[in-house]
């Protein structure tokens, strides 16, 4: 009974990730902006050089946001191998568009070590970043939440924590989930059903067998860090 009742539920669970997908295919997303100055200057602050893959990876993160289909791109690669300065590249363009960027990561750690990079490399370019945990303080959050809704705040990096009823965003664009695997299911995809049209960049060094069975699929697109 007990096999049963878990099987039916994954059931549902199954057809509730199949409909999102295939209310993203078919719909358009947003056409972000083409690179300019300013992102020219931004990826010129990066102070290590490209490797081959991450240079491609860019490149295929670019097309996908300057494309009219809704992006869902996994960029698969070890510790170290620089997915997260791609992550930086798809923020960067997503904020130039006008568009909020929502930056999820599993523990307080790990969001707070992001915080820090982004904050140094974005703040440069007047563009404010925050962070949303158990780390902030209560009234401090109340006010990034007062400000996420107004549309003063330009990246939120936070745990699930970012995805609670309370916040509301103005206009999110982007959504970048760092090491998914250390999600729950329901939390990756609650953001999907708010905004079904949002663009999606998965970072993983072991991406568990959904996504990445989604990929070989064609269902989503993988990028791959090898060097």
């Amino acid at each position: 009974k007990k096999k049963e009742k878990i099987a039916s539920k994954i059931a549902v669970m199954a057809e509730d990730l199949l409909k999102i997908q295939a209310l993203r295919q078919e719909e358009s997303g947003f056409t972000f902006a083409k690179d300019n100055e300013l992102s020219i200057a931004f990826a010129g602050d990066f102070e290590y050089e490209e490797t081959q893959d991450q240079h491609q990876a860019i490149i295929e993160v670019t097309k996908d946001m300057e494309s009219p289909r809704i992006m869902d791109r996994l960029i698969c690669g070890d510790v170290g191998y620089g997915k997260t300065e791609i992550a930086m590249r798809a923020a960067f363009k997503a904020v130039i568009s006008g568009k909020q960027v929502l930056y999820l990561a599993p523990t307080t750690i790990l969001t707070r070590q992001h915080y820090l990079n982004f904050k140094e490399r974005f703040e440069k370019f007047g563009i404010r970043v925050e962070l949303l945990s158990r780390l902030v303080d209560a009234k401090r959050q109340t006010d990034i939440i007062r400000d996420v809704k107004l549309g003063k705040v330009d990246v939120i990096i936070g745990t699930h924590r970012a995805l609670s009823d309370e916040i509301e965003y103005l206009d999110l664009g982007l959504l970048i989930i760092d090491e998914e695997q250390r999600f729950g299911v329901i939390h990756k995809e609650k953001i999907k059903q708010i905004k079904q049209n949002i663009e999606v960049l998965t970072l993983s060094a072991t991406p568990i067998p959904r996504t990445l069975q989604m990929s070989i699929m064609g269902i989503r697109s993988i990028s791959l860090l090898e060097t």
